[in-house]
This record gives structure tokens, C-alpha cells and sequence, in this order.
């Protein structure tokens, strides 16, 4: 008995130490109105505050490593800070050419040979470690907390385990499961982006300068609160036949990743935003990414492109047998020449899937090729993620020897270290040879596209290919996506299906496609998802009649030189206005509720436009195919009502004439 006061003692002393220890530091944002406050004692934690309301209570982070835990009892040995206001010209330019950086940073030095970066921007935080060790590290695990004040409401994307393999294999395509964050379960996964609605504000959870390390998941915690997960580094894989082959993991290491001792970690984003359309405009992602180390990327030319594997090539009307053939293709190239679209895509099939060099019988891809340039397109390729890998060289000098001038590569369905560190590899090979790259069965972008800049687009979101087999690709799908998923940079939806159904007359078909909601919803994707390389994924046998239509649908820009939102609510409407040149076009989309919306249109500039709509029909409600055409006179002072049916849209081109009216 007499030793336990002894240790009650040296217990209090223990801990009044810690607590004397303790040290906050805060940081605001340029404007003011966003605080980070960082807390170092036995750990290292930070909380986030809007207008002096809490939106991120005190969250605990470290690092631990094979050789320390790296925020955990660690000490502070210097404190810097720095204001940055600069401006980062896009090479490829997605939401705008020009785009704000400014921040406020704060970076604290430990004596563990480890640092940490807090940046504060006027829509959202950020933070990140960094490492100064001499020899490789291992990360045995990354502690990434989200708590939340209230019951907040999360929009989850949750991974659903395939059969055979672990959880940490997806395609990063779901729907959005809409819940309170305390129903999120320990044992339930979602990759990021992630939204969390706290009632006064929207906050985004999501990652930038994926580098040589896993994506990370968020895991439940049955609070209000996410944490961090991270797939361990692959210790055994075996391939997994079947008609698209990929490697998947069998057994994995007890550590997250293998790497330098001395780098910079990917940034842990919370995007912050009080009304919903500003997290379309959120490229925070963008911005905390690595800057290309080349500076020409005129090469990269992003446009419109075909593809015929949704619709399975099921054209009619035609002289020839329909398939992965060369007719087939000398049509789509005829096609897409006519109405001013600028690449065709050869999907699946048109080489054995398991060796690019081995091009299919019936297929001259030579010839294609060469009847492509003569008409001024350009051919894109489909490739297995597997078979590109291990052919890399053959493929590109063949892939460079056609004058290709974007690949596609498909079934990764992974973001541990050794997936990611393909990624890189890819591009920079693709790069090499002048060559735009998309990834499909993939992680989201998380600001890869600065780093590469030929890293042009790429699928991980639910998008059009799901109207093949189920009703999940659904008007209110179409309303999450733009609030959260891109987010996360370029997405790869293929919109522009003609075949059109309401909420009672939709099938999913094979060859036979049809998408939800009207005519006008699919063509207002074109404009209000980003993405430079936009991918008509309609029926040329139905577009081919609507000549009109088809060419006002071609003409979309792909690329904006600037962003306005004049109004949006997550999962219900969203109203988008890009620029690009002198000219602006507007695009709105709903959900199945039928929406009148008055936009005024103070964001033009001085002078007239004229504007030229495409708006759902007076029977679109019934018939979702009806559309119909207008033209209009409009100015700065003007005002446009939008009518949209159940799962409608609207566009409008708004160009400069040349008058000097005030």
C-alpha cells in the first residue's frame, strides 16, 4: 500500500507535464472567416471553426513509422508561417484558366525529424506531413481523424465486398448512401470524396498529391466522426482470369507503404462551403497538387469523342455487318466528322485483350487509322490495365506509330502503393510520347491531373454504363455527383445517350440503352460535369436524323477559361455557367422534380449575346425525348427562366456579338 501513492504521484506529475506542454497554434484563412487551430500535447490535433462555429472539433493525426510515431509526444522545435497569393495558370484549363492560390500556412518543426503543413484557404483546410529521414521509411499506419459537431449527415459511398477478394478492391463507382455519420458502422467502408452535411455549411473530405502511397478510405466509427483507412502494401497477388483480367491481392504486408525517408505525404482535405454550388467550384484538390515538371503541354488537345461499347455498336440502317470491324469504325469516324466531334474511341475488343499487338481478325487498324486522318479525327485506344503494363514499350511505339493520341486503360479496382505508383508510371510513359491518358476501373483524380496534365480524365464515378444493367445511374445520382465526386477532379460520366425515359418507362437494356430523365439532362452534362475530354457514348443511328440537335451537341467547348454558379442544391438542381473565349453557356440539370428556376444573367459581360437554348419539350414529361430549340437576344441585364421536367435540363449558348451596348 505504501508505493501506490508514490505512483499516484509521479502519475499527476506525468500528466501536469504533458498538460504544461501543451501549445496551440492557429491559422486563418486570407479572409478571415475560416480558423484552424492546432493543439500539440500527447498528440497532435486540429480543430476548424467558420465565423467562430465549430466544424471540425479536435481531431487527432500522426504518422507511425517503422522508427517513431510521428505525432504522438512529440515536440515542437520551430514554428514558420507565410502568406501566398498567387495564381496557377491550369495548362489544361477544367472549372477556370486562372486559378486563385491563396493561403495562409503554418509548418511545424519536430525534433522527430518530421514536420506538419497546415494550410488555411477561403474554402477549406488542409495539412500534411513530411519527412526528413535518410533512409526508406516504412508507414505502418497514417491516423486521419474527422470528428464533427452534432449529428451531421453523411453522403457515403460504401464499398461493397466482392467475393473472393478483400474489401479494399472496388471500382470506386456507388451510389451515395444518405445518413446520419453515428449509423456508419465500424466494419462499413467509403472512399472519398465523402460529404458531410452539418446543417449551417457542407464539408468535403477528400486527399491531394497522391504520391508512392495508398488512396485513402474512411471508416465509421458510429460517432460523428470518420477516420481514415489505408489499404496495406500487397504481399502476394494472383491474377484473376476472366474476360478483363487483373491482378488482385491475396495476402498483404503489415504496413500501409515502403518509401523515402525524406518526401512530403498527400494533404488531407476538408473543403468547407456555406452554399452548395460553391463546392462546384472547389478545386482545392488542384491546387495542393504537385506542378508538372514540364512546362509545353500544347500537345494535349482535349475535345469530344465517341464510343461505341455502351451502345454495343448496335447501329442500323447501314450496309455492313456492325461490330469490331473496320466498316464499323470508318463509320464512327464519319460520323463524329460530320458534326464536328474530334476523337473516336475503339473500345474492348479491338485487340485480344491479353496482348495489345495482336489486333482482332476482321479489324485493320492500320487502315483506320489513316481513314482517321483523313478526315481529321483522332483515334483513341482502350487498353487492359495488365497487359499495357507488361507491354508498355511495344504498346506505346505501336500506339505512337498510329498517331493515337489518347489510351485509355481499364481494371486496376485498387489504391494501395504499388497500384498508385502505376498510375504515375503510366502517365509518364503516355507523356513521353505525346500521348493523353484517361483511367477507368480507378481511384479519383486527387490532383493528378497537375502532375500530368496528359492525365486528361478518368472514370471512378457511377456513370452512364450503368444504365446497362440496373436503375442506379438516376437523375438524383446525376445531382450528388458534381457536389462530391467532382470534387475530386475530371470525371468520365459518358453522357449524350438519345434514347430517353421517365421514372416509369426505363429498362435497363443491353444494346438497347436508354438513360433517365430527358434528352436535355443528358446534353446539360456536357457543359456541367467537368471533365476536357467529354465521351459521346449515344447511338450515331439516333443521332444521325437530328441534325440540329447532334451539331449544337458537338460544338460544346470541353475546357473553360472561368466558373459561375448562380444557384445549385446537393441531390436537386444545379444552375452552371462556364466561359470560354468571349462566349458563355449554361447548363441546368434536376432531379425527378420538376423545376422553374430564374437566373439573371449579371455575370456577362457588357454587350449583346445571342443566345441559343436547348430546353425539354412541353410533353417531356411523358416523353423524355422532347426537346426543343430557341433563339433569343439577351444582355447582362436579361433574365432566363428555365422549365425543366421531371429529370430535365437545359442549355444555353450565350455568344458575344460584337456591339458596344452597355
Amino acid at each position: 500500500m505504501a508505493c501506490r501513492p508514490t505512483g499516484i504521484f509521479f502519475l499527476f506529475i506525468a500528466l501536469s507535464a504533458t498538460a504544461v506542454a501543451q501549445k496551440n497554434y492557429t491559422l486563418t484563412s486570407p479572409a478571415g472567416a475560416i480558423t484552424l487551430t492546432v493543439r500539440v500535447a500527447d498528440s497532435v490535433y486540429y480543430s476548424v471553426a467558420v465565423k467562430g462555429a465549430p466544424a471540425v472539433t479536435p481531431s487527432p493525426i500522426a504518422l507511425i513509422t517503422s522508427q517513431k510515431a510521428l505525432g504522438i509526444n512529440s515536440h515542437v522545435t520551430k514554428q514558420t508561417t507565410r502568406q501566398v497569393q498567387d495564381t496557377i495558370v491550369n495548362a489544361v484549363p477544367i472549372k477556370r484558366r486562372n486559378i486563385p492560390d491563396h493561403y495562409r500556412e503554418l509548418t511545424l518543426s519536430f525534433r522527430e525529424n518530421f514536420s506538419l503543413v497546415f494550410r488555411a484557404y477561403d474554402d477549406g483546410v488542409a495539412y500534411r506531413f513530411t519527412t526528413v529521414f535518410k533512409d526508406s521509411l516504412i508507414v505502418e499506419k497514417e491516423i486521419a481523424t474527422f470528428r464533427f459537431p452534432g449529428d451531421a449527415t453523411g453522403y457515403l459511398p460504401l464499398v461493397q465486398k466482392r467475393d473472393k477478394v478483400d474489401i479494399f478492391h472496388t471500382s470506386f463507382e456507388e451510389p451515395y448512401t444518405v445518413q446520419p455519420l453515428s449509423q456508419f458502422k465500424r466494419e462499413q467502408l467509403a472512399f472519398n470524396p465523402v460529404l458531410v452535411d452539418e446543417g449551417t455549411r457542407k464539408v468535403v473530405v477528400t486527399e491531394s498529391d497522391l504520391l508512392d502511397y495508398p488512396g485513402m478510405f474512411v471508416r465509421g466509427t458510429q460517432r460523428n466522426s470518420l477516420h481514415g483507412e489505408f489499404a496495406p502494401y500487397p504481399a502476394k497477388e494472383e491474377i484473376q482470369d476472366g474476360e478483363f483480367r487483373q491482378w488482385i491481392v491475396t495476402a498483404r504486408k503489415n504496413y500501409i507503404a515502403k518509401t523515402q525517408g525524406m518526401r512530403s505525404f498527400p494533404w488531407r482535405i476538408i473543403g468547407l462551403a456555406e452554399k452548395d454550388g460553391d463546392l462546384l467550384l472547389n478545386d482545392m484538390p488542384y491546387r495542393l497538387a504537385t506542378p508538372a515538371k514540364q512546362t509545353d503541354w500544347s500537345w494535349v488537345t482535349p475535345g469530344i469523342g465517341t464510343d461505341e461499347w455502351i451502345c454495343g455498336a448496335n447501329l442500323r440502317g447501314v450496309d455492313f455487318k456492325t461490330g469490331i470491324n473496320t466498316a464499323t469504325y470508318k463509320h464512327y469516324i464519319d460520323f463524329a466528322s460530320r458534326f464536328g466531334m474530334q476523337y473516336v474511341m475503339l473500345d474492348a475488343g479491338w485487340s485480344d485483350n491479353n496482348d495489345l499487338l495482336k489486333i482482332t481478325p476482321g479489324l485493320d487498324l492500320k487502315d483506320v487509322a489513316a481513314y482517321a486522318k483523313t478526315k481529321n479525327i483522332h483515334i483513341m485506344l482502350w487498353t487492359l490495365a495488365m497487359t499495357l503494363d507488361r507491354q508498355l514499350d511495344e504498346a506505346m511505339a505501336m500506339f505512337e506509330a498510329l498517331d493515337v493520341k489518347l489510351i485509355l486503360t481499364d481494371f486496376m479496382d485498387r489504391d494501395d502503393q504499388k497500384t498508385v505508383a502505376f498510375y504515375q508510371r503510366m502517365a509518364e510513359a503516355a507523356a513521353r510520347h505525346k500521348i493523353m491518358i484517361m483511367f477507368h476501373g480507378a481511384f479519383k483524380g486527387a490532383g493528378f491531373e497537375r502532375t500530368y496534365p496528359n492525365a486528361i480524365s478518368r472514370e471512378a464515378v457511377l456513370g452512364s454504363e450503368y444504365n446497362i444493367w440496373s436503375e442506379k445511374a438516376t437523375p438524383e445520382h446525376d445531382l450528388l455527383i458534381p457536389f462530391i465526386r467532382m470534387v475530386g477532379g475530371p470525371m468520365d460520366y459518358e453522357p449524350g445517350f438519345y434514347k430517353n425515359a421517365n421514372r416509369e418507362t426505363f429498362r435497363p437494356l443491353r444494346d438497347m440503352v436508354m438513360s433517365q430523365g430527358t434528352r436535355c439532362h443528358q446534353l446539360a452534362m456536357f457543359v456541367a460535369y467537368d471533365s476536357p475530354m467529354q465521351i459521346f457514348s449515344g447511338n450515331p443511328s439516333d443521332a444521325w436524323p437530328e441534325i440540329a440537335y447532334t451539331t449544337y451537341l458537338a460544338s460544346l467547348p470541353t475546357t473553360w477559361d472561368d466558373t459561375v454558379v448562380p444557384d445549385a442544391k446537393v441531390g436537386d438542381y444545379l444552375v452552371v455557367a462556364r466561359r470560354k473565349d468571349n462566349d458563355w453557356y449554361l447548363a441546368a440539370m434536376t432531379d425527378w422534380t420538376p423545376r422553374t428556376i430564374t437566373i439573371d444573367l449579371s455575370f456577362l459581360n457588357n454587350g449583346s449575346y445571342r443566345a441559343f437554348t436547348c430546353e425539354d419539350g412541353p410533353n417531356a414529361t411523358k416523353n423524355s425525348e422532347d426537346y426543343r430549340m430557341g433563339y433569343a437576344l439577351v444582355d447582362k441585364h436579361s433574365k432566363l427562366t428555365i422549365n425543366m421536367a421531371p429529370g430535365g435540363g437545359y442549355v444555353v449558348k450565350l455568344i458575344k456579338l460584337n456591339d458596344a451596348r452597355p
